[in-house]
């Protein structure tokens, strides 16, 4: 059954807001309980691409300790978007998870709509049609943060794009809940609170398992993520930073 999303779309702003900038590093501590399961990071740098300056982000994500001996996961993923409308232009994914692998580089050819995709494991090529303003999966966390309008959100409004990933345009909605105070280990963070819609299945429980929190300053990092699982949920805490474009805004514990 379809899910039926109620509320309105939410206001997008035209230009870049400039939310962060080259050498912006962020780095996430994602446990079962009190049960470390692995780290992630997320990095920002400036490179050249056809002659153009645009923006290339890294995401790692690493098990570790015992969940490393279980399954091991080694994931990186690549993505180089132009600086003014956070469009991707080039992705990678190069991802070893349990004994499964993959390796492939996409590249966006928007005059014909098109990601053309590079298996590099297998070596094969192959063509996709994409849906006009695709965004992929990393750069979907820097476009939300520069273009969505903060200002005129209103709470059960909804946010809504399209994400290309593993070969396919998915329709991206995620529901804005209200403003929240989150204790972290920096102190207590004000936070813009949103409910991404998600497809349930093996893992997750339901559709609306997941949960945002997103830091209420001019910088919007991910404060906290916290997903319900079949069993139990898992969680990933902001635990270090660097290289923010504007100050951190806490309320210091008392």
């Amino acid at each position: 059954m379809s899910q039926e999303y109620k509320g309105i779309k939410a206001p997008f702003l035209n230009s870049s807001n400039d939310s962060f900038k080259k050498g912006e590093w962020l780095k996430f501590r994602l446990h079962y309980g009190f049960f470390n399961a692995s780290y992630a990071s997320l990095s920002l740098e400036e490179e050249i691409l056809k002659n153009e300056v645009i923006y290339k982000a890294t995401a790692i994500g690493r098990t570790t300790g015992i969940a490393r001996f279980f399954f091991k996961v080694d994931d990186i993923y690549e993505t180089y978007f132009n600086k003014t409308h956070v469009k991707p232009l080039r992705s990678t994914r190069n991802i070893s998870e349990g004994g499964y692998t993959k390796n492939v580089e996409i590249n966006y050819d928007y005059l014909n709509n098109t990601a053309n995709i590079t298996d590099i494991k297998n070596s094969k090529l192959s063509s996709v049609s994409i849906q006009k303003n695709v965004q992929d999966l990393i750069s979907t966390f820097y476009y939300l943060r520069n273009h969505f309008d903060i200002g005129n959100l209103k709470k059960n409004d909804f946010i809504k794009i399209i994400i290309f990933f593993d070969a396919d345009n998915y329709d991206f909605k995620m529901q804005f809940l209200g403003l929240e105070d989150v204790e972290t280990k920096f102190g207590v963070v004000n936070c813009f609170k949103f409910r991404p819609y998600i497809e349930s299945g093996r893992v997750f429980k339901d559709s609306e398992s997941l949960t945002l929190w997103v830091s209420n300053d001019r910088n919007k990092i991910p404060i906290k993520v916290k997903a319900g699982l079949r069993i139990g949920s898992i969680e990933a805490d902001l635990e270090q930073f660097k290289g923010l474009k504007f100050p951190f805004k806490i309320k210091i514990n008392e």
